[in-house]
C-alpha cells in the first residue's frame, strides 16, 4: 500500500539531537581508531619478532598492519568530515537562537512603543524643561535676602559717603592751617626720695628753713 498512499514521512531531527548523534559517532570512531592504532602496534611486534626466523609469519602481520593503517586513514577522513559537519550545524544553530532572541526582541520593542509617539516624547521634554525653569526661579527666590537692600537708594548712600569725605578733608586742612601748640614737657618720673637726693651739697632743707624761721619769731 505505500505506492499508492506514498511513504511516510519520517520526523526531522531537531538542530541539538543531531549535534548529538554527531558527537555519538565523533565517540564512537575515536575508540575504533585507538583499537586500530593497538592492532597496528601489536602487528609490528610480531613482524619483528618472527623476522628472519619465520619470514612468512613476519610477511603475513606486516600485510595485517596495512590494511589496519587503511582503515585507519578511512576513519581519520571520516572523523574530519564528521566534526566539519558538526561545527557547521553548531553555528547554525547558535545563529538561529541568536535570531529567535532578536526577533522577540524587536516585538517587545515594537510592543513598548505602540502606545507612543513623537509628539508625545516631545510633550514631555517641554514640559520636564518647564518645570526645571520653574524650580530653578523658585530656588532663586529663596535663596535671595527678603527686603535686604530694596528699600534703600544706591545714590543716597554715595551722596552720603561724599560727604563725609569732604568732612574728614576739611578737617585735615583745619588741622594744617592752625597754630600748634608746642607739647609740654612731661612730669619728672620717679620717687621724691631720689628727687631730693639729687640736691646740690650746702642747699638748706625745708625744715631748716622751718627751724630757722620759728627761731627768728621768737
Amino acid at each position: 500500500m505505500s505506492f499508492l498512499f506514498g511513504k511516510k514521512k519520517e520526523k526531522s531531527e531537531s538542530p541539538q539531537e543531531a549535534i548529538q548523534r554527531l558527537r555519538n559517532t565523533e565517540e564512537m570512531l575515536n575508540k575504533k581508531s585507538q583499537f586500530l592504532e593497538k592492532k597496528i602496534h601489536e602487528e609490528i611486534t610480531q613482524a619483528k619478532k618472527h623476522g628472519t626466523k619465520n619470514k612468512r609469519a613476519a610477511l603475513q602481520a606486516l600485510a595485517r598492519k596495512k590494511r589496519y593503517e587503511k582503515q585507519l586513514t578511512q576513519i581519520d577522513g571520516t572523523l574530519t568530515t564528521i566534526e566539519f559537519q558538526r561545527e557547521a550545524l553548531e553555528n547554525a544553530s547558535t545563529n538561529t537562537e541568536v535570531l529567535k532572541a532578536m526577533q522577540v526582541a524587536a516585538k517587545s520593542l515594537k510592543s513598548a512603543h505602540q502606545d507612543l509617539n513623537i509628539d508625545q516624547v516631545n510633550d514631555v521634554m517641554d514640559e520636564i524643561h518647564e518645570q526645571q525653569e520653574i524650580a530653578q526661579e523658585i530656588s532663586d527666590a529663596i535663596s535671595s535676602p527678603a527686603g535686604f537692600g530694596h528699600d534703600v537708594d544706591e545714590d543716597d548712600l554715595l551722596a552720603e559717603l561724599e560727604e563725609l569725605e569732604q568732612e574728614d578733608l576739611d578737617k585735615q586742612l583745619l588741622d594744617v592751617g592752625g597754630t600748634s601748640v608746642p607739647e609740654l614737657p612731661s612730669a619728672p618720673r620717679g620717687q621724691p626720695e631720689a628727687a631730693a637726693a639729687k640736691k646740690p651739697a650746702g642747699a638748706k632743707s625745708e625744715e631748716d628753713e622751718m627751724r630757722e624761721l620759728e627761731a627768728w619769731a621768737t
